[in-house]
Formats: C-alpha cells, structure tokens, sequence
C-alpha cells in the first residue's frame, strides 16, 4: 500500500508497512497462519487481537516481556521494526485464521 504526499507542490511516495510482509520472518518459527507455538513454547498467535498482539510485541521490544523465556530471541527479532510496522504486524496477526 502506498501513500501520495504533495507538500510545497512536491510529490513523494511513502511506503505504508506492509504486514504480511513483516510477518514473513515470523512464520518460520510461528506457522504461516500463526498456528505453530513457536520453538515449542509459546502459545498459537491465531486468534489473537490485535490490541494482544501490539502490547506483546512493544513489551518484547521495550525487553519487559519474557513470557516463557522468550523475551530476548523476541526482543532480537523486532529491535529494527518502527512503532508503525509494530501496529501493522499486529493487524497482519489479528486477520490470521
């Protein structure tokens, strides 16, 4: 999804996150629909809101979340996402059946 953005009569493309392309690098480890516990640990992310999904990815990121041990493999993988690909990833999750 893109973005048109004219400001002093220029025009620039924005890039909006794409999350079923963040999601991706997920997938190895929680299942193309997010039906896999993850390294045999954590819970199936399908089903999950969107808003669950937000609060638990910010807090691996912020490194105040280690559910079952899992804190700082999670915290690695999404140190490089913006709050932006956060939010969209969550939604991307929440659309997984």
């Amino acid at each position: 999804m893109k973005t048109l953005l004219a400001i002093l009569g220029l025009t620039v493309m924005l890039s909006a996150a794409d999350g079923s392309a963040l999601y991706q690098k997920c997938a190895a480890c929680h299942g193309a629909k997010g039906e896999k516990p993850a390294l045999g640990k954590s819970q199936a992310i399908t089903g999950w809101k969107a808003d669950k999904t937000l609060e638990a990815l910010k807090g691996y990121k912020e490194g105040t979340r280690n559910t079952k041990g899992m804190g700082a493999l999670m915290k690695g993988q999404i140190a490089a996402l913006s709050d932006g690909d956060i939010k969209a990833l969550a939604d991307y999750i929440a659309t997984l059946k």
